[in-house]
């Protein structure tokens, strides 16, 4: 079988800190290599793979801003469905923009939706040529036919176990309104825990009006976006991780790989979180700061050896890989 995986460009493959597409997307091009698959990684050019490489763009746009990366996505897709014929079926993992050309792609397309972030980008899926993989039962967009659910896997050696958590809590992920970071604060300093916050700024003025004022360097503290080695040892010595989210959730990659270091979840019920976090055994969904207070120290109580097993039973990268072979091999007939 030979395989076009057509990533994304924003940051390195596998990103040096932040970039969730790209994680997922470099975990199922070793996978499948692994398992003797032909693949051809569409990537950034300075990204690291054992497939085959190729791409438009030397380093990704949000490194280098000389680059519009509006464009260079476009030239990126172009490249690939140019080469498309060379393959037995293309996997689309840049959103939407593919879709618009999968005209131009001469082997059988599959997409996955890494989020379906607005029902205005229903017209490209609806007029693609192309199967559709959800990332969560609770991500698929209204009136499309999909072919699959795949939950996203991680490396779980890159998350090892740690019985022994410290005292302080975590919110992990993008500064914005989306990841609740200022409700995270809220519910650290009402259940008097220290709170670790790791993640870029996306939302500015959130930042710095409800953030920012908020983070003294001792209950609070910023790490800032920090890199695969340090992200584990942080989630694995948390107390808990704090997920309480203001928008559907697609996955929430951090939420599963916390519970793969064995810390236990205390996330809002939107999106996927529902199926992502088994209540009273890896975490606990609340609706609000009171509630997620209140069950924080339940959560606190969960065994975190059955976190940790729970959660490599059903989010690790062998099991995505294996679930992508499936799929490849059901489409292609």
């Amino acid at each position: 079988m030979k395989v076009a995986l057509l990533g994304p460009i924003a940051w390195r493959t596998p990103p040096r800190a932040y970039g969730p597409w790209e994680q997922v997307v470099s975990l199922l091009a070793e996978g499948l290599v692994a398992r003797g698959v032909d693949v051809t990684l569409f990537a950034s050019l300075d990204s690291v793979t054992a497939a085959h490489l190729d791409g438009v763009l030397e380093r990704p746009y949000n490194e280098d801003t000389a680059h519009d990366g509006r464009i260079w996505e476009a030239l990126h897709v172009a490249h690939c469905f140019d080469r498309s014929a060379e393959f037995d079926l293309v996997h689309n993992n840049l959103d939407w923009l593919p879709l618009a050309m999968s005209g131009f792609c001469r082997a059988p397309l599959v997409t996955t939706v890494h989020g379906f972030c607005s029902p205005a980008i229903l017209p490209a899926y609806q007029r693609a040529r192309s199967a559709f993989v959800s990332i969560s039962d609770a991500d698929r967009g209204p009136g499309l036919d999909y072919a699959a659910t795949i939950y996203h896997g991680i490396d779980v050696a890159q998350f090892p176990f740690r019985a022994a958590p410290g005292e302080s809590l975590v919110a992990f992920g993008r500064i914005h309104p989306d990841k609740g970071t200022a409700d995270a604060i809220r519910i650290a300093r009402a259940a008097g825990r220290r709170l670790l916050i790791a993640g870029p700024v996306h939302d500015e003025r959130y930042h710095a009006e409800e953030v920012l004022p908020q983070i003294d360097g001792e209950q609070i503290v910023y790490l800032g976006n920090i890199g695969p080695a340090e992200r584990a040892e942080v989630l694995g010595a948390a107390a808990a991780l704090l997920h309480p989210i203001g928008f559907a959730e697609p996955f929430g990659l951090s939420v599963v790989e916390a519970m793969t270091c064995g810390t236990p979840v205390v996330a809002y019920p939107l999106g996927s979180m529902p199926e992502v976090v088994d209540e009273g055994v890896t975490g606990y969904l609340a609706s609000s700061v009171a509630e997620a207070v209140e069950v924080l120290d339940d959560a606190l109580k969960l065994d975190r050896h059955q976190v940790r097993g729970h959660a490599v039973g059903r989010f690790s990268a062998d099991r995505m890989v294996e679930d992508y072979l499936r799929l490849y091999t059901r489409l292609l007939g």
